[in-house]
């Protein structure tokens, strides 16, 4: 199917509904998703944001701002994941938990708002990995119209671009917790540790970066082609010395590098 036929589906879908609540978390496909949804609907949008230790206050700060520039109204829902039965353990489907817990509250402004339709910016794509969360979804009835539209994240992408959207090339984020072990405790402290670790990278320049927390030891992902970076001995203390700072007793580089859901191959 050619892009702008899953566009015009993606549209119809959306005119379909009349009025929908977009849960925005900053990204490549929920900015699409919303700035498609402001298109087709104006006025008749809400984007929910979530306001966490889960994700690092610069993606909280850029979706704020995003929501402000096309002038769409905004409900901000604070969470504490620490307080979610089962997310602190830190199970195989502890995604399951959160989502089911913020969703809900989603659901819940959708309603004191007579809105029915709550609509997140899942793709085909995220069916190709282990996706605890997306049975809550299905349990609270969130629709997901990128995926209904046929769309992959390529797709959104090309399409982001052509609407001159500034997540068109965004790198890949997911939750801080998605960065520790299945069954390692997580809390605020190790969170933050991440969020630290990741942030410093990215401002010594590495664009994809992900710090997988093993307990003593930080576990660095960055795209394939930005690991030879660290064959500069300056670059290696600096980033071994602030992390160290932060907390860290040990750093090591992934040998392969950054892919989405590393954590999960212990799954198979």
């Amino acid at each position: 199917m050619r892009l702008q036929e899953k566009m015009e589906i993606l549209k119809s879908r959306l005119a379909e509904m009349r009025s929908v609540v977009v849960a925005f978390s900053g990204g490549v496909d929920s900015t699409f998703l919303l700035k498609v949804a402001h298109q087709v609907l104006g006025g008749n949008v809400i984007a929910v944001t979530a306001k966490s230790n889960t994700y690092p206050e610069r993606e909280f700060k850029e979706a704020g701002d995003f929501i402000k520039s096309l002038g769409i109204r905004q409900v901000v829902i604070t969470s504490n994941e620490m307080e979610i039965d089962g997310f602190s353990g830190n199970p195989p489907n502890r995604c399951y938990f959160c989502k089911k817990e913020l969703f809900s509250r989603i659901v819940e402004a959708a309603s004191q708002n007579n809105i029915k339709y709550v609509l997140d910016g899942s793709n085909v794509d995220d069916l190709e990995d282990y996706r605890p969360g997306k049975q809550a979804l299905d349990e609270l009835g969130i629709l997901s119209p990128l995926r209904e539209a046929g769309m992959a994240k390529e797709d959104i992408r090309i399409l982001s671009r052509e609407l001159m959207l500034p997540t068109w090339d965004k790198p890949a984020f997911a939750c801080l917790a998605s960065r520790f072990p299945y069954g390692h405790k997580i809390t605020g402290e190790k969170l933050e540790m991440v969020d630290k670790a990741e942030q410093y990278l990215i401002e010594q320049g590495f664009r994809q970066v992900r710090v997988r927390h093993h307990g003593d030891v930080a576990r660095i992902e960055v795209l394939q082609n930005e690991r030879r970076s660290f064959f500069d001995v300056d670059l290696m203390d600096r980033v071994y010395s602030r992390l160290k700072e932060i907390g860290f007793v040990y750093v090591a580089l992934d040998m392969k590098g950054y892919r989405t859901g590393s954590m999960n191959e212990t799954l198979k």
